[in-house]
């Protein structure tokens, strides 16, 4: 029951924050009426273009299959990302020398904007989805890392210097100790990532690959397919909300398993 409550409050704020969004939306078309209805479309406008109108079906198969490209895009890039995060948050952790060493590097380039780095990234990885999923676990892997290192530092002392006497080597500690108790950050740094790696999968894909929504979302501009564009953001949206809610539902659900100071004693 407790973990159905956890999940319920965590929910409730994304609820709420889509209705908000739906709300904006209505207060925006209002209070700019030069937008006009040709470019501006209202919910209704999307929904009948998705759902009633006599192209509904055809509509929803174009956003669906550059949708599942994108998806595609973003899942691999998540995963480069965050796992290239752990790696280097717990090498910089566990080695002074490397992270003095790397870590104003790293902080110079999350510093250069990602339209700067794309023609270089695509130059090097292609066009293809190699460009793509690595523009994509950039976008991951700055903040993972700034968020997992500080929950790796996080990790009880005492417990360290207890493996560290019982014989344990860096590693073990690193395993049994500070990963466990850096779990929280990992899971936010997951949730904050997922809407990141959509974006990075969009940015590539206009600026590489030419495929997927993020390519559509640019043609549709010039040809004045204003529903297409629409649809296509709210669809981004909404899938970008419920990813974020699915890996909130799994913290949730590994962190009742294990407790929220699981490592820590």
């Amino acid at each position: 029951m407790k973990v159905v409550l956890r999940i319920g409050k965590f929910l409730f704020p994304l609820v709420t924050s889509l209705l908000l969004m739906l709300a904006i939306w209505y207060v925006f078309l209002k209070a700019f009426p030069q937008v006009g209805p040709r470019v501006g479309k209202s919910p209704e406008d999307i929904w009948r273009y998705l759902v009633t109108s006599r192209g509904a079906s055809a509509a929803r198969a174009v956003i669906i299959d550059d949708l599942q490209i994108t998806l595609r895009d973003a899942a691999i890039g998540f995963a480069l990302g965050m796992v290239a995060a752990l790696v280097v948050a717990a090498l910089f952790v566990s080695f002074a020398a490397v992270e003095q060493t790397f870590l104003p590097v790293a902080m110079l380039l999350r510093s250069v904007p990602l339209v700067v780095l794309a023609p270089i990234i695509v130059l090097v990885f292609g066009r293809g989805l190699g460009g793509v999923t690595v523009l994509a676990a950039i976008v991951v892997f700055f903040p993972a890392l700034v968020m997992i290192m500080a929950g790796l530092r996080d990790a009880p002392r005492q417990a360290l210097d207890l493996v560290a006497a019982y014989g344990g080597s860096k590693w073990t500690g690193l395993r049994m100790v500070a990963v466990p108790a850096a779990l929280p950050s990992v899971f936010a740094a997951a949730r904050i990532s997922v809407p990141g790696a959509l974006i990075g999968a969009l940015l590539g894909e206009w600026l590489g690959s030419g495929t997927g929504l993020g390519a559509s979302l640019i043609r549709a501009i010039p040809t004045f397919q204003y529903n297409q564009l629409w649809s296509s953001i709210v669809i981004v949206t909404i899938v970008s909300v419920l990813l974020y809610a699915v890996v909130g539902v799994i913290e949730n659900l590994v962190l009742a398993r294990f407790g929220a100071d699981a490592g820590r004693s």
